[in-house]
């Protein structure tokens, strides 16, 4: 099971021949996004100069997928993972660690909520998703440090 970062997507909507025949490799595998990939990708369209046009790809690409959301689950995973990620990485000086950022230690937020998508778990079975981030982001090679996550990079 495949959950595609934002980088990915992209390139498929735009037609990356790659992306395209790993999707079509893989097509009995559930391939997946998610709310906040989904939000990135209409941020793009909105800022393009093909506004329109590339909303219809973003909504046309987003129906062939699974898309998760966001819930309790999911939130309470993203508090632990980014608690965990400032233990390792922040600095150990209790001054500084007040005014650290995340992005500071060189994490997109976003970046954080999708790992968290990915390692949820999901209620109504009790299982994780368990899901193999797909992403050319360096941010989730620096998330496995500090939680198990399977990224894969088709680029």
């Amino acid at each position: 099971m495949y959950l595609l970062d934002t980088n990915h997507c992209s390139r498929a909507i735009l037609g990356d021949s790659v992306i395209l025949d790993r999707l079509a490799a893989i097509n009995d595998t559930l391939v997946a996004t998610c709310v906040i990939v989904q939000g990135e990708l209409i941020d793009m369209a909105e800022r393009s100069q093909r506004k329109r046009n590339n909303l219809i790809l973003i909504q046309s690409f987003l129906q062939g997928i699974f898309v998760y959301n966001i819930d309790g689950t999911t939130a309470t995973l993203y508090g632990q993972l980014k608690a965990e990620l400032f233990k390792q990485f922040a600095p150990k000086e209790k001054s500084k660690r007040r005014k650290t950022k995340m992005t500071e230690l060189g994490f997109d937020e976003n970046d954080l909520w999708i790992a968290a998508i990915a390692k949820r778990l999901r209620r109504r079975i009790a299982l994780q998703h368990n899901l193999t981030i797909v992403s050319a982001d360096s941010d989730f090679q620096r998330i496995h440090q500090v939680q198990a996550l399977s990224v894969e990079s088709w680029v």
